[in-house]
């Protein structure tokens, strides 16, 4: 891990925050786990919760991505009930699209953009995508009420 890389990373992030999104270290001076929380954009289902996850920073960061997940349960479907994502910003190619210039920022944006736009086509929860699909409203409802129950300050 090149925590210079990182320390400059998190800088960054806490002098110009991204919108809806905070991330610090989960210990002090220790930057192989990370602390990030989003919030639920506008017009989603999250909207109003504050979702927590969890980074650990491999080794070889930034060459190999990070491994991310969702602590606060949500609802949607391409993240399953560990709080495993599925992206590909977040695997190594050829199954991902992982490379070094994306850092924390990008991925913690990214995840945020997920939470607007699910991908249902490429899900890791095929019954809540088939909801996504074919019944939204249920979908929406559902993912509201697990949102106050669970990601609420």
């Amino acid at each position: 891990m090149q925590m210079q890389r990182i320390v400059k990373e998190l800088t960054k992030i806490k002098n110009n925050p991204p919108s809806g999104i905070w991330i610090s270290p989960k210990e002090d001076d220790k930057y192989n786990i990370l602390q990030a929380q989003i919030v639920g954009p506008e017009k989603t289902p999250y909207y109003q919760g504050m979702f927590n996850l969890e980074i650990h920073i491999p080794e070889k960061y930034p060459f190999a991505p990070p491994s991310i997940k969702f602590i606060t349960k949500i609802y949607h479907p391409n993240i399953d009930d560990n709080g495993r994502i599925c992206l590909d910003l977040i695997k190594m190619p050829p199954a991902g699209n992982w490379k070094p210039t994306i850092g924390l920022e990008g991925i913690l944006i990214a995840i945020r953009m997920l939470l607007e736009n699910p991908n249902p086509d490429d899900p890791l929860m095929g019954e809540i995508a088939q909801e996504y699909k074919h019944s939204y409203s249920e979908f929406f409802k559902r993912a509201q009420s697990l949102t106050h129950q669970y990601a609420r300050n």
